[in-house]
């Protein structure tokens, strides 16, 4: 495994461990998971951690997948897990349909801050708890580019380093802080830093 995988895989373990601690789901409880991936799927590709939740989830039959993808692969990746094709935004979901949403470090990618705020809204809106992750602006190697110190640079440079490292991909990337985070909430969470990661927690 390569070393950034094996970083990532902690990491995950990290967070499920977390989330079963702090979440105490059982075989009763469904879970929607916001940003579910099928890219590299049958061909070597990707991060070796993908799906990492829908991997060790005690209870995967008890998932709903949400993806930007048709979900044809991931389907056939894992068949006891309903999939669904839509926009993390704008759910396709009733209002407190799930016990509890998750999502891992997908909020980073939706936009700007109201981007945001629309994808913590919809997923307090659809979830009766949550538990989101991000990764930690203020760590000093930006988990997807790998790279230390850039992303604290001021845009204007650190979009050219990016460029020149052929990361074109992070100038779309919207890091949060803990404080930046938690303001996404329009009533109670709770942040819980992991070093790498920040998870914000409403139970």
């Amino acid at each position: 495994m390569r070393l950034a995988d094996a970083i990532s895989l902690r990491s995950r373990q990290r967070k499920l461990q977390l989330f079963l601690d702090e979440l105490h789901p059982t075989a009763e409880t469904s879970v929607l998971d916001v940003g579910a991936d099928e890219r590299g799927f049958g061909d070597g590709g990707g991060c070796a951690t993908m799906n990492f939740f829908e991997e060790h989830y005690p209870w995967p039959e008890r998932i709903t997948a949400l993806g930007l993808h048709d979900g044809v692969g991931f389907r056939a990746r894992y068949p006891r897990i309903e999939y669904v094709q839509g926009d993390a935004c704008a759910l396709p979901f009733a209002d407190g349909q799930f016990d509890i949403v998750f999502s891992n470090a997908v909020i980073e990618h939706v936009g700007g801050r109201e981007r945001q705020r629309r994808f913590v809204s919809e997923a307090l809106r659809v979830g009766r708890r949550v538990f989101l992750t991000t990764p930690n602006r203020r760590f000093p190697v930006e988990v997807h580019t790998r790279l230390p110190f850039v992303h604290w640079l001021p845009a204007a440079i650190s979009h050219r380093v990016y460029g020149v490292a052929g990361k074109e991909s992070a100038t779309e990337l919207e890091l949060l802080t803990r404080q930046t985070f938690a303001s996404l909430f329009p009533g109670r969470v709770r942040i819980v830093g992991l070093g790498l990661t920040l998870v914000a927690i409403v139970d």
